[in-house]
């Protein structure tokens, strides 16, 4: 009898996503130390570069955490120089969450070189095989998000 832990055998592109989830980790890991911030402030850290200000719900809601974690999280972040919180410029109610010059200059110099890395690799394949990569990663970014696969139609699999 197959013991039930097993994987299933997977097409060679899945092993090569969970390879490539797997390092995204590890360099995530690397840098946190590197920037003497745990994994949880790395990830805002890298979200509020990659997206810009963010309020601090939306910003939990990204992390995956509580709001009462966000406040710690934010509260350790601003104590380190690497977060301020200031009054949105369209909403002077609200309040975002931006990083700081330091830490923007801290990250760049931390994730930098891996981006320039894997960007000559895109620009390696020609055009065709850049859409159909980008494509791929696109669809597989949508799954790890929570969305459908693509080309999934839940309206569609309910009339069979």
């Amino acid at each position: 009898m197959a013991d039930d832990r097993e994987m299933p055998e997977l097409a060679q592109p899945t092993v090569a996503v969970r390879s490539l989830v797997n390092a995204a980790r590890e360099l995530s890991a690397r840098k946190s130390r590197e920037l003497g911030v745990n994994g949880t402030d790395m990830a805002a850290l890298s979200l509020l570069e990659q997206h810009g200000p963010m309020g601090p719900a939306e910003l939990a809601d990204s992390l995956g955490i509580r709001a009462a974690s966000v406040t710690v999280l934010l509260d350790r972040l601003e104590r380190a120089g690497h977060v301020e919180r200031v009054r949105s410029s369209n909403d002077r109610r609200r309040i975002v969450v931006t990083t700081t010059e330091s830490a923007h200059q801290a990250t760049m110099r931390a994730l930098l070189p891996t981006i320039q890395a894997i960007d000559a690799i895109s620009r390696g394949l020609d055009e065709r095989d850049q859409r159909v990569v980008r494509d791929f990663l696109g669809a597989v970014t949508g799954v790890l998000r929570g969305l459908p696969p693509a080309g999934d139609d839940p309206q569609h699999d309910q009339d069979e």
